[in-house]
């Protein structure tokens, strides 16, 4: 029987979110007939290592956030040869890294928003950008700390002083329309999501509050719309090096009718597996319930790649 210690909790801004998906995996694994061990990450590196000793077969990364899906855990699971699920040290730094991840995206083709990276005391003096804009931080996920301005509106001094992502901010033109998403394992595009915020965007509430979002799936789009989206999800997860299941994340914008103009936003390299996550979702509907869904992810385990 393999023996999987899951990491969840961790110190990032999405805490809560790590902690709801680890007790889903936990629970998950054992019916799939694991041997799992489940250990709850705080600041306390040391408790991590002695945890990981002697090492288990796998070990399951349900953390989220900043020092779990940016390349720090992995790096070192990587030092300690433990194979380990989702994508490398590598690429998860890439994704988790708005600007790099552009870069990535724009070198291999993908259509990606207009926009660049500020200062973000320049936000204070003038807009960067014709309105509406994005403001995001470099390095979060969950929409954390995600702003739109307006036209009319009068918060760039707020934000800005507010701030609290560190001294930059990526910078995007704001895109109308829907909000679409693609999971993916290893090569293959699951299905294509269109989801209906309850707020103005798909921001954190919308996404783990009971009730946040409607998801509609398959999408009703366009099929060209809806085979792009499909290509670009497994195109975007390639370029980054990705392994395992990740979550490409678009807006489509069908304002002005079909088949639109679609835009691929990010790559999440550890998609949510909370009761409204939209990974296992998709999954339920391609006939991968969510045991299956977590126990390939084990099975696709490794590490130094």
């Amino acid at each position: 029987m393999k023996h999987v210690v899951v990491l969840f909790g961790g110190i990032s801004a999405e805490r809560e979110v790590s902690l709801s998906t680890g007790h889903q995996v936990v629970f998950a694994l054992r019916g799939a007939g694991y041997d799992v061990d489940p250990f709850e990450v705080t600041q306390d590196l040391g408790a991590l290592i002695r945890a990981l000793d002697p090492k288990p077969d796998v070990v399951f990364n349900a953390l989220h956030g900043r020092f779990g899906e940016d390349g720090v855990i992995q790096g070192v699971l990587d030092w300690l040869d433990i194979p380990y699920t989702h994508s490398g040290m590598r690429a998860s730094a890439l994704a988790m890294d708005k600007a790099a991840s552009r870069a990535v995206f724009a070198s291999a083709g993908l259509p990606i928003a207009r926009g660049r990276v500020i200062d973000i005391e320049i936000l204070a003096d003038a807009d960067p950008l014709p309105r509406p804009y994005v403001v995001k931080p470099l390095n979060e996920g969950s929409s954390v700390g995600v702003e739109i301005l307006r036209v009319g509106e009068n918060r760039r001094h707020e934000i800005a002083r507010e701030w609290r992502f560190g001294p930059q901010a990526l910078i995007e033109e704001f895109i109308p329309g829907r909000e679409l998403t693609v999971g993916v394992l290893g090569s293959r595009a699951l299905t294509v999501t269109d989801i209906a915020a309850s707020h103005a965007f798909y921001d954190y509430e919308s996404k783990y509050a009971a009730g946040g979002s409607r998801h509609t799936l398959p999408a009703v789009i366009h099929a060209k719309a809806f085979a792009q989206a499909m290509d670009y999800a497994v195109a975007a997860h390639a370029s980054l090096g990705c392994r395992g299941a990740t979550r490409a994340d678009f807006r489509y914008d069908d304002t002005a009718g079909e088949p639109g103009r679609l835009v691929l936003l990010e790559v999440n390299t550890q998609p949510g597996l909370t009761p409204t996550s939209l990974l296992p979702e998709q999954a339920a509907f391609c006939g991968i319930e969510f045991p299956s869904l977590c126990a390939w992810m084990v099975e696709e385990a490794r590490c130094r790649v």
